[in-house]
């Protein structure tokens, strides 16, 4: 295990949580997507998010924007989780979404908040 994917993995687990990444790790272990999954272990989870110059919270800032602009929902849903475990509420989550709608589109925006609102419900509970 090289120190970048150690190191990687660490900042992978903070952000994302244990379950997240072992089940991440597992469904691509002996598949031709484990190559990929060390890549972004040492090349992103390290390299990128161990850079100094943004604390975890703006990164996962950027990140719900980028995702939504890519309409990566299925990434999105861990990224919402891994906010709410750097600081991110869920007003500011939310607000994200809505500002994304001005450059991103409508189309984008309300898809991205079908699972921000999921996974919002799942981890905080409805809104009162």
């Amino acid at each position: 295990m090289s120190d970048a994917y150690r190191d990687g993995l660490a900042v992978r687990r903070e952000v994302m949580g244990e379950s997240f990444v072992a089940a991440a790790l597992e469904n691509s272990t002996g598949t031709d997507s484990e190559a990929l999954q060390r890549h972004v272990t040492e090349h992103v989870w390290d390299a990128v998010w161990n850079r100094p110059g943004l604390d975890r919270r703006s990164r996962s800032l950027l990140n719900i924007g980028m995702l939504i602009a890519l309409r990566a929902e299925q990434e999105l849903g861990g990224h919402i989780r891994g906010a709410l475990t750097n600081g991110l509420t869920r007003e500011e989550i939310v607000e994200s979404v809505v500002h994304a709608s001005g450059y991103c589109g409508a189309p984008a925006a309300l898809a991205a908040m079908r699972v921000v609102q999921r996974v919002l419900d799942e981890e905080l509970g409805p809104l009162e």
